[in-house]
């Protein structure tokens, strides 16, 4: 999550070629705050316009206005009684309940699915897992919360509030895994997007090894999408290929040397949708020189399979942008294919904005359209 096996450069549908990158403001269909200004109907009077008892002023820029004689064209930045304005309260942003590690470069974990969420117009709320130690060029050290405090802040929050979609990161430990999957488990109509694997952190050995068993044991059934890199998919598919007998161990070396990799790839995926998993993501499967495939599969085979063309340079939460981005659009009420889709043009726009914010690698930039509107308003 965050080099080159989650890299997501410029974006184009299924068919084939890879196109150039052009994504612009008016293609992010289902972001809701783009637009640094707003417009808003309103009761208006001169007579209001020129009193000084009103107690709530709101400075605007009225775009359309009900006035006495009034003009919307020729009004400037006025203090307006808003006592008509109408009731937005009951419009909340969709909610979604995120696990996941806190990063305190803020470019993977918690800290990277918050921006995500609330530049594509949702509100995230954020269950800790972990903490993370490290700057721009490297991950150091994961230290992982105690299971109830994990348990506690998530069913405190579940209880309080209209939750429409779940995203988990990384887990930090068996335990959080148990515990996650048990909560997740009581909300089964709420979509899952599965993103646990960070190909940043370094390798941990056996504890490594029972965590990945227990994420395809527990969580991955529950999954609507599983986003996976195809590094870390081959990784996962160790936990099943290791057989506890000689003969088996045999016959699972001899078909593997048999099989192309797409072959073996395709296998892998169908071993997990078997297991429940509805769709899987696997971002960075074989291309071409400078490109970036990924394809998505569910229980019929490959859905649809997005050429794109690699970014210069190393990015840090590329893997987290996106599969935030896929939750957040499904909070929104697209489908699946369609949401992995428009994550992907929101994730690359992130990563062509990217900046250096320390020594090391880049970090998306998820606001990039914000400074767009800025510029575009000079």
């Amino acid at each position: 999550m965050g080099t080159s096996s989650h890299l997501v450069p410029a974006g184009m549908p299924s068919s084939g070629e890879p196109c150039s990158s052009s994504y612009t403001q008016p293609q992010i269909k289902h972001i809701h705050a783009l637009k640094t200004t707003f417009s808003v109907t309103v009761s208006v009077t001169t007579k209001t316009l020129q009193s000084s008892k009103i107690l709530k002023l709101l400075q605007i820029f009225c775009l359309h206005c009900v006035t006495n004689g009034i003009c919307a064209s020729n009004l400037s930045p006025h203090e307006v009684s808003y006592i008509n304005l109408p009731n937005v309260q009951n419009q909340i942003s969709p909610l979604i309940l995120s696990f996941g590690a806190s990063d305190p470069v803020a470019a993977t974990g918690i800290h990277a699915d918050l921006a995500s969420f609330a530049a594509m117009g949702c509100y995230g709320l954020p269950v800790i897992t972990a903490i993370l130690t490290g700057d721009t060029s490297q991950i150091d050290d994961l230290h992982p919360l105690d299971g109830d405090l994990v348990d506690e802040q998530a069913r405190t929050v579940l209880e309080d509030m209209p939750v429409l979609a779940f995203k988990v990161g990384q887990t930090g430990s068996v335990e959080n895994v148990t515990v996650i999957a048990e909560i997740v488990s009581d909300y089964p109509e709420l979509p899952l997007v599965l993103d646990p694997f960070n190909a940043a952190l370094a390798e941990q050995g056996p504890e490594a090894e029972d965590l990945a068993l227990a994420i395809r044991e527990l969580l991955i059934p529950q999954a609507s999408l599983l986003m996976i890199s195809a590094v870390e998919l081959s990784r996962l598919a160790e936990t099943w290929k290791e057989s506890s007998d000689a003969e088996s161990e045999s016959d699972a070396e001899n078909s593997a040397g048999t099989g192309t990799e797409a072959e073996d790839l395709a296998a892998d995926t169908m071993t997990l949708i078997e297991s429940g998993c509805e769709y899987i993501l696997v971002t960075g499967t074989a291309g071409e020189t400078g490109e970036v495939v990924n394809t998505l599969y569910n229980e019929s085979g490959i859905v649809r399979r997005d050429i794109w063309q690699r970014l210069p340079g190393s990015h840090a939460g590329a893997g987290s942008t996106l599969s935030a981005a896929i939750a957040a659009l499904l909070a929104n009420g697209l489908e699946i294919p369609e949401a992995v889709l428009e994550a992907q043009e929101f994730t690359h726009a992130a990563l062509s904005h990217a900046q250096r914010l320390g020594m090391g690698r880049l970090i998306p930039d998820r606001y990039f359209w914000a400074k767009e509107a800025e510029h575009t308003q000079l």
